[in-house]
């Protein structure tokens, strides 16, 4: 895993989920996930913002999208889905242990 600024934040209508298209820059590489964190974020909210991300996985097609990084998060009290982040800023592409 590695931590990760989203650089950009589109609607992605075509999912069958409610997802976004993001872009996550890791330093050496910018990667894009589609990730569903649309009922408690923002595009405006996640733009800009650290995120933990794993990056090995491979690449996933969703709706002719390659989605190369799964954006981790967790469930809060209510269910809904909140990303995980590191407390302070870190360099991008800093690896999570």
């Amino acid at each position: 895993m590695r931590v990760g600024t989203v650089r950009s934040v589109e609607p992605f209508p075509e999912a069958r989920k409610d997802v976004y298209r993001l872009e996550v820059d890791f330093g050496e590489a910018t990667r894009q996930s589609a990730a569903g964190l649309t009922d408690n974020y923002t595009e405006a909210e996640l733009e800009g913002r650290q995120v933990v991300a794993v990056v090995n996985l491979g690449t996933v097609n969703i709706a002719g999208f390659e989605s190369q990084c799964l954006v981790v998060g967790v469930d809060d009290a209510e269910g809904d889905v909140v990303h995980l982040q590191p407390e302070r800023e870190v360099p991008d592409g800093t690896r999570v242990y």
